[in-house]
């Protein structure tokens, strides 16, 4: 279940943050498994749209979506700064044979470039010592749109006592200093934990979904909602007797006489198979507990003590309202991000919006 409601609350939450930043929201990896269009039409109010790739990008516009849309990893191959040019997507530069590429090119209608700035996460993005160069080359460039703008990506943003995103900052505006453009830092981490980065735009990404950044944790001064709820039903509760071994492997041993239940859903459904025992899930709204490995379709549960014995069709929610994502991911090893990008398309989707909500009719 999608809530269309959770994700535009959780986009008014990004713009409180941002204290007048312009939004662009991220939604790359199928809108972080939520659906690209689904939510780019929940999220219209946004100032811009980011995403990975063209394949992202040209859905957005046959779809009729005139935001600006980001290339975060701009374009992969020389060719595509022509689909770039004809499709109006802006592009990261983050790499010298970009920067040549867009010298060599002839375009019918010039591009909109951001300038990536490695600050120190040092995966994508120009080492600060050559970002003036390549901001003067392509300042002089008919490929170029004018107003360059300027960027970087916090690496550890989402650790508060850290000091690394105190040195990207500093090491990011030394980089710039004197070049004109707009600046973006923040992502979702650094929008609710860094005031300092709430610079021209700002990024958002996992909050606008519902989870934290900082991982199990509450964020600080937000009251995210979760979007995604991954449901299913009980098929079967059998009683099992002291010393009964539960699922593959006989990993889990019954230490009583006791009720166990078997829930419809599996890694093929993408709930994570590391998933060990004791991971905690919800059924009909009261915490239960996973045991055994998980198996391709299913999943054992522990339901000693619930105030209503469990019942075969009782509803389990894997993630959700009163289940953080987070705390699933914590459990699994894992973080909500990939919890939510690894939900497989046997699974059935559905959208959900609050009774008051507004819907939102497509472009």
């Amino acid at each position: 279940m999608i809530n269309v409601s959770a994700l535009q609350h959780n986009l008014a939450v990004a713009r409180a943050a941002a204290e007048g930043a312009r939004v662009m929201a991220v939604i790359k990896g199928n809108a972080y498994g939520h659906g690209l269009l689904r939510v780019a039409y929940a999220l219209r109010q946004a100032d811009a749209f980011a995403v990975t790739s063209v394949e992202e990008a040209i859905p957005l516009r046959e779809a009729g979506f005139a935001h600006p849309i980001l290339l975060l990893e701009g374009p992969y191959e020389p060719g595509e700064v022509h689909l770039a040019s004809r499709y109006r997507l802006d592009i990261a530069v983050h790499s010298e044979w970009q920067v040549s590429v867009l010298q060599g090119a002839r375009l019918s209608r010039p591009v909109n470039v951001w300038l990536k700035v490695d600050s120190g996460m040092h995966r994508l993005g120009l080492p600060p010592e050559q970002v003036r160069s390549a901001y003067t080359r392509m300042a002089s460039l008919s490929a170029v749109a004018p107003h360059i703008r300027l960027m970087t990506h916090l690496a550890r943003a989402d650790e508060l006592a850290a000091e690394t995103t105190c040195k990207q900052m500093a090491s990011f505006a030394e980089a710039v200093e004197g070049l004109r453009g707009e600046r973006s830092i923040a992502n979702s981490a650094g929008l609710l934990g860094w005031p300092e980065t709430r610079t021209g735009w700002v990024r958002p990404g996992i909050m606008l979904y519902g989870a934290s950044p900082f991982g199990a944790g509450p964020p600080p001064h937000a009251r995210l909602r979760p979007a995604m709820s991954l449901t299913t039903r009980i098929n079967a509760v059998y009683e099992h007797r002291a010393g009964d071994a539960i699922g593959y492997g006989g990993a889990w041993i019954c230490p009583e006489n006791m009720p166990v239940a078997v829930a419809a859903i599996g890694y093929a459904d993408g709930y994570p198979r590391h998933a060990p025992s004791g991971t905690p899930v919800l059924v009909n709204g009261q915490r239960a507990r996973l045991i055994g490995r998980v198996s391709m379709d299913m999943i054992c549960l522990d339901v000693r003590g619930l105030q209503e014995p469990a019942e075969v069709g009782d509803l389990v929610t894997l993630w959700g309202p009163g289940l953080p994502a987070e705390e699933v991911a914590e459990h699994a090893g894992t973080i909500a991000y990939e919890l939510f990008c690894t939900v497989t398309q046997r699974v059935r989707f559905q959208e959900q919006r609050d009774p008051d909500g507004q819907d939102q009719e497509p472009l």
